[in-house]
């Protein structure tokens, strides 16, 4: 740092008025009631800018929030560079540092947005897993029809893989919100935003006997007499159970692709793309809040038929098997 920068930010008392704690604080009831976001989602925030708070401070004369300037910042990445964080984090930390200085510059803690030049490191736009109808058919199977909850367990890989939904979205999901007679089920998503997503007739029908055969028998617990879907106790279906639920189901299937519940989100929106779905349409189901995030779904579709021109084109140089 040079003296004649140290001496600036020495004169302008202003860009020391907002103490880190009182930025954070800010930025916290900012995520919360403004932009409705999950706890969850607020505390990664706040993990990610405190890693600049943390660098700022340790700096000679500590930086605080509103004298932070351009070079700190390419000091910064530099330094969680070093750290081995890989770029897809790098960049989804400046994303959340973007974000910190915008609001700064909204309520006028600063004048210039030190943002502004920076580059976010050059990330590979990783194609999701996905799986294909059969191997969503062979995990089907995989159920034990004969085993407590078995009607569940196939209303829940039915729902997820017919209605595209987040496990979050699943594990929420309300008596009140089904509406299985114009066969569209109200989602509540990220940010608490609503949608109306369509159900299929495969998955009604799986969710109604889960309910008139098991749902009904369980011991339902206060809070829980709404929510679809129950545990054995009568409390609702947590996260972890579902995720440990397609784990088990992948293993007994003989599927060896790494697999959460999300894939079948994935393989939802890829099977729709590949069947010519318009892409708005998949957004909206999807609850996408930008196009740009269900474009994936578009390289992984090309990427599928470049795989497959490969395999069988005449000119590919490979053989397909058949004469020529």
């Amino acid at each position: 740092m040079t003296a004649c920068n140290t001496q600036l930010r020495r004169s302008a008392s202003d860009l020391y008025r907002v103490t880190w704690e009182n930025a954070l604080t800010d930025l916290r009831m900012h995520l919360k009631l403004e932009r409705s976001l999950s706890a969850r989602t607020v505390e990664a925030y706040l993990h990610d800018i405190g890693k600049l708070r943390d660098f700022a401070e340790a700096q000679r004369p500590p930086l605080p929030p509103g004298a932070v300037q351009l070079d700190d910042l390419q000091a910064f990445i530099a330094h969680i560079a070093k750290q081995g964080l890989r770029p897809s984090s790098q960049a989804r930390l400046l994303s959340a540092v973007r974000g910190f200085y915008r609001s700064l510059r909204r309520e006028k803690i600063v004048e210039d947005d030190p943002t502004e030049l920076i580059q976010s490191p050059r990330t590979a736009r990783k194609l999701p897993v996905f799986l294909s109808v059969d191997e969503i058919d062979r995990m089907v199977k995989a159920i034990d029809m004969s085993k407590p909850l078995a009607h569940r367990d196939r209303a829940v890989i039915e729902t997820l893989y017919g209605c595209g939904l987040r496990v979050s979205e699943l594990c929420g999901l309300r008596l009140s919100w089904l509406h299985f007679d114009e066969r569209f089920i109200r989602v509540v998503g990220k940010g608490d935003k609503e949608r109306l997503v369509p159900i299929g007739p495969e998955a009604i029908r799986q969710v109604e006997l889960y309910m008139r055969q098991e749902r009904i028998r369980l011991p339902v617990r206060s809070k829980a007499e709404d929510m679809v879907f129950l545990n054995a106790r009568g409390g609702g279906l947590t996260r972890m159970s579902v995720f440990n639920l397609v784990k088990a189901l992948a293993v007994k299937a003989g599927i060896r692709k790494t697999i959460s519940p999300h894939t079948f989100r994935h393989s939802f929106a890829t099977h729709l793309v590949e069947g010519g779905a318009d892409l708005r349409a998949v957004q909206e189901m999807l609850g996408h809040a930008s196009i740009t995030t269900t474009e994936i779904y578009t390289h992984l579709d090309r990427e599928y038929l470049r795989s497959n021109i490969l395999r069988f084109h005449p000119r590919s140089g490979k053989k397909s098997g058949h004469a020529a």
